[in-house]
């Protein structure tokens, strides 16, 4: 027994493992708390212990939206996940945009009452039907021709885009594309590249214009046929063939009207391209209205001419109408078609809506698509044309 064994007190002998180096003391206790860890987080189903938590589905960024957008916002409450009754009791509860529906006269069913597969539809996916329905079309002079179902069913309760659910408040823009048919490139690209809630216009001429309308409508697009007219410096400024002039007589401009509006099917309603002599002249207009109306489409006014009766016209008449608000690509160039849609949406957060047009160049093309991409984020909402209508007062 060594010497100071027999000098330390009973019960204070020391033991062999204090003598052993602190370091390697440490590193077993680390060693051990991480297995300790390890063993907890693989054999606990929570390793939070319980502690309450929550988690919040974002479905898109906020990215971009600036203080006035948020005066635009509304807050809804969400219904459970019931399966198709919980998503009809939602669709009671959500707002539809579409063609205001006038009262038919005694004996025809007004639209808005028609049964579910007489009101347009979107088909597989973004796709509207490409095939014309024989309930609103008939045989005319030189082709088919649109026209009122005996029950009062209209082209343009057919043919329009429905619209998605959306808040009441928020602003909505409508773009129409002109000038689809002629150039083969710039057709395929709006077609293709463009949101579907963007309409597109067709002018009357080109040999493949069927085969472009049916893969508009397939990619989910309205259409609207684009009517030549006489501008004031006609015939030095020549829109084409069977433009409607304001010397044409009754039977001149029926056979002429016959001709245009049968080039094309699936379509909700005619605008004028060019016209500023004939949307002055009030005759001729308002024939050309009446018919507009007898056969269920609407008209839109492309807004190029300050002296267009068009809307006086309308309401006399009682047309489905809209107007454009402004030409976007008056000046093809990227910042100032920029320019011209950023005032289309200070219109549309006045006014609640505005509506714009444009020519299918590329330049334009590429700027409404890149536009589009986060309208939605900025707290605005792109409709088609016919979710435009009768905009009173505006």
């Amino acid at each position: 027994m060594a010497g100071n064994d027999l000098s330390t007190p009973l019960g204070l002998s020391k033991k062999k493992y204090l003598n052993l180096p602190l370091g390697l003391i440490g590193a077993g206790m680390m060693t051990l708390l991480g297995l300790t860890v390890l063993v907890w987080i693989g054999v606990v189903d929570d390793p939070l212990g319980g502690e309450p938590t929550a988690s919040i589905p974002l479905e898109r960024s906020l990215d971009g939206l600036t203080a006035r957008d948020f005066g635009v916002v509304e807050i809804r409450p969400s219904l459970p996940d019931q399966g198709e009754d919980g998503a009809q009791a939602l669709a009671g509860k959500e707002e539809t945009l579409g063609p205001r529906f006038e009262p038919k006269p005694d004996g025809q069913q007004d639209a808005a009452s028609m049964p579910d597969q007489d009101m347009p539809s979107l088909a597989s996916g973004q796709g509207l039907s490409e095939r014309p329905d024989s309930r609103v079309s008939e045989s005319g002079p030189h082709g088919r021709l649109p026209t009122v179902s005996d029950n009062g069913l209209r082209p343009l309760d057919i043919y329009a885009r429905p619209v998605g659910s959306s808040f009441a408040s928020v602003p909505k823009i409508a773009i129409i594309v002109g000038g689809l048919g002629l150039s083969q490139t710039s057709t395929q690209a709006a077609i293709d590249r463009l949101p579907p809630d963007i309409t597109l216009a067709f002018a009357p001429y080109g040999s493949s214009i069927d085969r472009w309308m049916q893969q508009a409508r397939r990619s989910g697009h309205e259409l609207l046929l684009q009517l030549p007219m006489e501008p004031f410096d006609y015939p030095d400024n020549d829109p084409g063939p069977h433009t409607l002039l304001v010397s044409n007589s009754p039977s001149e401009m029926q056979d002429r009207l016959s001709w245009l509006l049968s080039r094309i099917t699936n379509y909700v309603g005619v605008m004028n391209y060019m016209g500023a002599r004939f949307t002055a002249s009030e005759g001729p207009l308002q024939q050309l209205l009446g018919e507009v109306t007898r056969r269920g489409l609407m008209y839109v006014d492309d807004g190029s001419s300050s002296r267009s009766m068009a809307t006086a016209a309308a309401n006399g008449l009682r047309t489905p109408f809209s107007h454009a608000d402004l030409v976007i690509d008056d000046v093809p160039r990227p910042k100032d078609i920029t320019a011209r849609l950023l005032q289309l949406e200070g219109t549309a957060r006045a006014r609640g809506i505005a509506v714009g047009v444009a020519s299918a160049l590329p330049v334009t093309i590429d700027e409404l698509e890149r536009w589009a991409r986060d309208l939605e984020e900025r707290g605005l909402q792109l409709i088609p044309i016919s979710a435009s209508i009768d905009r009173a007062g505006q």
